[in-house]
């Protein structure tokens, strides 16, 4: 049948919707001052759509393709409802008070942002989930950074910094199995070949934070009085312990005994219940409200009130919805091949290793750009630029590293992206009209921009840019793998 052939438009009508649809989104966040990306992304579901039927495309074959890309990522949004219930749950518990109120006694202002991206790293490496630790210990953070008056934006880019390059290196997840999985590789020989941007971009990164903490941060401005404040607050409100970390001890133990990331959160949410009630008196019902509608507090400390009125599974909706219209936009894109022919033309212009490792590297960040979902800026790009990878000799290590760098990392870069957006919710950074300053956490999140570019630099000068080993070659011939032929001026051979 006609309407279930493979199509491909022509460049021009490929990025159409695209391009339309980052004009739209442009004009409503940056002229409109309001950062709402969800009807922009709609219409640009909608101008995918038209693009496949024109192509000759059922709407029965586009609306599958849609809802094939949504039901990957479910996964994600499964992972957003749990965290939804863990952040209202463990401040209702005290873990959260608990761990602002001892880093405002132990931590100084100077250290701060070094300790707050270090801390995620850690916390994400053994949650195995970037979206987890900017829910829980990154709220956390945020607390803290705001008693010693560090801007959000700040505090917010050192914990994006931890969280997605720790997420990225876990063999817990999901994204560090994608890659490898895409590429034809194994998930460890996959974190072993990144660490060669990894170690020198969170080293970089480090080396920046503490700079910032001890030449750019005023500490002699910092009010004693307001911290005093604040942590007075917490103890008159909540009954602070080291106990009451036990919930965040639990999901780390679980993770680390190699249990799933989703039912280790939700252990998490249940150990925090109990500890809500014990400790803090909480009563069976509230800590259900608490799960589904979010903590509410008045301490009259503003900045107590602003950062412990937060979570729940409602709080995650607005997140979810654009998660949700985001993917439908990238199953219509990936659908109607309008991603395809965009891919193949960036694909066609590599003509050597440097040049097709920057175009994987371009091709999964404007995935990430365009269709906003993680997922797909890893898993799209891995299987079209295998068969090159292969075809030039080179081990599909660069690849599956180079789509995790585009991919992963700079997925919390994008406000639309399902990182992005997430990023913004959990961490309570209110972007819209006067708040839009809060996006200089993207430019301030060194970890994740300089490991992309250290990626490349190194396929320039030849650096940690493995080929092909006899084994690989043997496993690429024993499988069936594509291999791509080329043509005499270098660029692949297209069917």
């Amino acid at each position: 049948m006609k309407d279930e052939q493979q199509v491909t438009p022509g460049l021009l009508l490929a990025l159409t919707p695209v391009v339309l649809t980052l004009f739209i989104l442009g004009t409503q966040i940056f002229y409109f001052g309001v950062f709402e990306p969800h009807i922009p992304l709609a219409i640009g579901l909608a101008l995918a759509s038209f693009v496949g039927i024109y192509l000759g495309l059922s709407w029965k074959n586009i609306r599958a393709g849609i809802f094939k890309v949504i039901h990957v990522a479910l996964p994600s949004v499964s992972v957003l409802i749990t965290v939804g219930m863990i952040i209202g749950i463990w401040i209702a518990s005290g873990t959260v008070p608990t761990i602002i109120y001892y880093g405002l006694k132990t931590l100084s202002p100077e250290i701060f942002l070094a300790a707050d991206m270090i801390i995620c790293a850690v916390v994400s490496v053994s949650l195995g989930t970037s979206w987890g630790s900017v829910g829980t210990v990154g709220l956390a953070l945020m607390g803290i950074g705001e008693g010693f008056d560090i801007p959000m934006y700040w505090t917010a880019g050192a914990v994006v910094s931890g969280a997605f390059f720790g997420d990225k290196v876990s063999p817990l997840s999901d994204t560090t199995n994608l890659a490898p999985a895409v590429t034809g590789t194994d998930v460890f020989s996959h974190i072993k070949n990144m660490m060669a941007t990894t170690i020198p971009a969170m080293v970089i990164a480090l080396l920046i934070y503490i700079a910032v903490g001890f030449f750019v941060i005023d500490a002699q401005s910092v009010s004693f009085e307001k911290i005093e404040g604040i942590t007075n607050a917490l103890e008159d409100n909540f009954y602070i312990s080291a106990w009451a970390l036990l919930p965040a001890l639990v999901v780390m133990g679980l993770a680390l005994k190699k249990f799933p990331p989703l039912p280790s959160l939700f252990a998490g949410v249940v150990v925090g219940a109990a500890f809500a009630m014990i400790t803090q008196g909480e009563s069976l019902q509230a800590v259900f409200d608490y799960a589904n509608n979010g903590y509410s507090i008045q301490t009259n400390i503003s900045e107590i009130d602003s950062l412990l009125n937060r979570g729940g599974i409602q709080s995650m909706m607005w997140t979810i919805s654009l998660v949700l219209i985001a993917l439908g936009f990238g199953g219509a894109l990936e659908t109607t091949g309008c991603l395809r022919s965009i891919i193949n033309a960036i694909k066609s212009k590599a003509k050597t290793f440097a040049g097709t490792q920057v175009a994987a590297v371009g091709t999964a960040f404007a995935t990430n750009l365009v269709a906003g979902d993680p997922y797909l800026s890893v898993a799209l790009p891995g299987r079209m630029y295998s068969p090159v990878y292969r075809g030039m000799g080179y081990s599909t290590l660069n690849l599956s590293r180079g789509i995790e760098e585009g991919g992963t990392l700079m997925s919390p870069m994008i406000p639309w992206n399902a990182g992005g957006a997430f990023v913004i919710s959990a961490l309570g950074l209110g972007i819209s009209g006067d708040n839009l300053q809060n996006l200089l956490y993207i430019p301030l999140a060194f970890a994740c921009w300089t490991a992309p570019l250290i990626g490349i630099f190194y396929a320039y000068v030849g650096w940690f840019s493995p080929k092909a080993t006899d084994e690989e070659r043997k496993e690429w011939e024993s499988s069936g793998a594509d291999i791509a032929k080329f043509n005499d001026d270098g660029t692949p051979v297209t069917s």
